[in-house]
Order: C-alpha cells, then sequence, then structure tokens
C-alpha cells in the first residue's frame, strides 16, 4: 500500500480593485463580483490544495500606481511569508504599467510567491507564462496611454476653440455651464489694479498699497506681489486663452482692453532694478498711486517740459486713455498745487483734538505707559520735521498717512490711515525714548 506525503495547502490571497469609486455604494459592485469569481476559482482548485485566507485586499477608487493601501497590504504580507498565491480576475487588476508589474513579478518571485489570473490562464514560474504575461502587460500600457493621448488631444482641441478648460477660477470670473462669466465686483478690481500699476509702476509699492486699502483675491487672501505679477500676466483678461505657450480667441468676454494691456506691459520690459532707479532719481510725486477722480479712476503723474523747465500733473487715465467718463472733476491737476493741498490738510488735521486722540488711544494699545504729553509734544513738532525732510522722504510720509485723494467738483477729500498716524507718533516720539532708555 502506497502512502501519499500530506498535501501542502496553499495560502491563496484575493485582490480586486477598481480604478474609479462610482458604484462603489450599491450592495453588490464590482468588487464583489471580482472577488466572487475568485473564490469559484480557488474552490475549483482544492485539490491542489488551494485555500482562500481570509485577510481582503480590495482598492476601491484608487488609479493606476502601486500607492494603493490594499495593494501595499498584500505586498507586506508577501513579505513576511503569509501569503503562497495571489488571485485576481484580471491580470490589470494588479497594473496596467509593464514596469509596476516587473517589479511585482520579482517580489512575487523572491518569496516563492504565485500569481493566478482567473480569466487568463498564467503561471509566472515558466519563461513561456512570463513571455505571455509581459506582452499582455504591453497591450494593456499601450491602451492606457493611447486613453491618455486621447485625453490630451480633445484638451488641446478644446484650448484652441476658446473653451474653458477648468481649474483656479480667475479673479474677475464665476463659471456658469462650464463658462466663464464676468463677476462685475471682480472685474472692477482687476480693472483698478491694472490702471493702478501703470501709475505706480511698481508691484511691490501697489502690494503695499492694495494690502492697505483691504484689497483681497477670490480666496479672500492679501494680494501679494507675487499674485500681482501672476494676474497683469494673466491673457485670460483680454479674452484669450493659452494653450502650451500658444494663445487662442476665448469664448469668455475680455475684462481689460488691450490698450491697457500693452500699457502695463510696456511698464514691465523696463527691469526692475531700472524702473527702481528711476523712481529714486526723479522728483518724487507723493500721491502717486493714491490719488482718484470722483468717479473712480486712478490719476497718473505726466509732466512736461518747456525750454528747461520741467511741469508735473496728476492727469486722470480717463482723459490719457480718452474714454468717457461721468466724473465731474478736474481731469488734470498741477502736481504743485494738490500735494501743497494735500499736505496742507494733513498738517490742519493732525492738529485737530479728534486725530490727536485716535493716535494717542493707538499708541496706548501697545505702549500703556507712555506719556500722553509727550505724544503731543511730539504731534505739535510735525512742522518742524516736515520741513526738514527730502522730497522723497517727505513722499514716504505721504504714503504711510494717506489711504486716498479724491478730487471732485467740491474739492479734495483725504482719508487717512491711523494706523499710519500710529507709525508716524511712534516715529517721532523714537528719539526722546532713546534718551530716556540710556
Amino acid at each position: 500500500m502506497t502512502i501519499r506525503p500530506p498535501q501542502r495547502r496553499l495560502r491563496c490571497a484575493i485582490y480586486t480593485r477598481k480604478s474609479s469609486e462610482e458604484g462603489l455604494d450599491m450592495e453588490f459592485n464590482s468588487l464583489d463580483a471580482q472577488r466572487e469569481s475568485c473564490e469559484a476559482y480557488i474552490a475549483s482548485q482544492r485539490s491542489e490544495g488551494y485555500a482562500a485566507i481570509r485577510e481582503r485586499y480590495d482598492d476601491g477608487g484608487h488609479g493606476g500606481t502601486l500607492e494603493r493601501p490594499a495593494l501595499q497590504r498584500l505586498l507586506a504580507d508577501v513579505e513576511a511569508g503569509l501569503i503562497d498565491v495571489i488571485v485576481v480576475y484580471k491580470i490589470d487588476r494588479l497594473s496596467r504599467s509593464l514596469m509596476d508589474f516587473a517589479r511585482l513579478v520579482e517580489i512575487f518571485e523572491r518569496n516563492q510567491v504565485t500569481f493566478v489570473s482567473v480569466t487568463q490562464s498564467f503561471n509566472t514560474t515558466t519563461s513561456m507564462g512570463r513571455l505571455t504575461l509581459n506582452i499582455l502587460l504591453s497591450f494593456a500600457q499601450f491602451e492606457r496611454e493611447v486613453i491618455g493621448e486621447r485625453i490630451r488631444d480633445k484638451f488641446a482641441a478644446s484650448r484652441k476653440k476658446g473653451m474653458w478648460m477648468g481649474g483656479y477660477v480667475p479673479l474677475g470670473y464665476d463659471v456658469r455651464d462650464r463658462k466663464l462669466v464676468i463677476n462685475e465686483e471682480e472685474a472692477a478690481t482687476v480693472r483698478m489694479i491694472f490702471e493702478r500699476f501703470v501709475a505706480i509702476g511698481s508691484a511691490t509699492r501697489l502690494a503695499r498699497v492694495l494690502a492697505a486699502e483691504g484689497v483681497v483675491n477670490k480666496r479672500g487672501r492679501r494680494i501679494d506681489k507675487g499674485f500681482l505679477y501672476k494676474l497683469i500676466n494673466n491673457r485670460i483678461y483680454i479674452g484669450e486663452v493659452v494653450h502650451k505657450g500658444t494663445s487662442y480667441p476665448g469664448e469668455h468676454e475680455a475684462i481689460i482692453d488691450r490698450e491697457l494691456w500693452d500699457a502695463v506691459h510696456s511698464v514691465l520690459k523696463t527691469s526692475p532694478r531700472l524702473r527702481a532707479a528711476a523712481s529714486r532719481n526723479q522728483t518724487p510725486a507723493m500721491l502717486k498711486g493714491l490719488i482718484f477722480t470722483d468717479s473712480g479712476a486712478a490719476m497718473t503723474p505726466t509732466a512736461t517740459k518747456k525750454s528747461s523747465k520741467l511741469y508735473r500733473y496728476y492727469t486722470s487715465m480717463d482723459l490719457i486713455r480718452n474714454r468717457p467718463t461721468d466724473a465731474e472733476g478736474p481731469q488734470r491737476l498741477p502736481a504743485a498745487m494738490v500735494e501743497d493741498t494735500v499736505v496742507g490738510e494733513i498738517r490742519r488735521m493732525i492738529a485737530t483734538p479728534e486725530i490727536r486722540a485716535r493716535a494717542l488711544a493707538a499708541l496706548k494699545s501697545d505702549m500703556p505707559d507712555i506719556d500722553d504729553k509727550a505724544v503731543i509734544a511730539a504731534l505739535d513738532d510735525f512742522d518742524t520735521l516736515w520741513s526738514s525732510l527730502f522730497p522723497a522722504e517727505q513722499a514716504r510720509i505721504v504714503q504711510l498717512l494717506v489711504a486716498r485723494v479724491t478730487v471732485g467738483v467740491a474739492g479734495i477729500a483725504i482719508d487717512l490711515r491711523h494706523d499710519g498716524l500710529k507709525s508716524l507718533a511712534r516715529q517721532m516720539l523714537a528719539p526722546q525714548m532713546e534718551k530716556d532708555a540710556a
């Protein structure tokens, strides 16, 4: 009588995968169907010692990379020697990438683990089985690449037609029915930024002004220099879309006209270093970026030269661009006159008890023990301080104190920055505080 040795039990792990989450909430979904087929196959091989282990390896809603939770657990158990056979419904459930699958096969062979596809007959322990497997994987990878190429071609064709293809929605637009439509409130902010960049000529300074005014982007965050450069270089605003460096007419409506776009990019063509040097060398326009008409149009510094004399002005962008406006106030003002008026108004306002009380309260919030008389004495000394400053320093003080200057029929309205008044008072008190500390 011949005694057969006991048959070896082969521990079988079933792996299932679905690349999208669609349908996973159904009572019987694709993962269940794959598992049922694999369990039936294992049951048919019971005479060969096949037995399914209780651990489940199901990846639902995960793509084609190897970074999948259940697959990583499966590989960890393979390395730990807990699995003898891996059973899948089709080979592409493990991977459609030939390179990734080669890595998996290497791990399987290193741990003496065989691989079985229920719908495709493979034995990875033979060279012919590996060759057949590699051929099928090559076709699976080819199919995946063709799908990717089709998607890219469709995206490019849609871009060339000017269609919005998703992504971050730019300031000034909303998306309706998968199309960009103008958000009028945000569009006004975009136009204001373009116009003021032409007037100021510096993204750094413009960012400071916008931050002080509380202007924010679409996500409610403060606008910085980096955001400004992206905004003024975004061809979306002139009604175009860009694909791989090439512009195409867009389906959406433009916010900025070509003339203003060209004016901004004419400024950008000058290197930042040269622009900064020019700003330092020329007579500073202390109201640059601060002065507006009563209709909201920015007034930019302009100049004319007769003989050897330079005449400076503040001119509205409406007048420069010859566009209709409902502003009733002057569109062009002599710079010296309006600057002297603003400085005189600053002096008058600093002398008022209300403004002094606000400055004192703001300082006391940071320095409760500060001497009230010292603050008042420092503010009394403003005229002396002003006359001792160079023009560039005077311009810096105005930028610190003034939030906005509006020119209208009734005259000039000035909005002060109360935090700026606090900073000025602190600077004026600094010499006395250093002396007291010594």
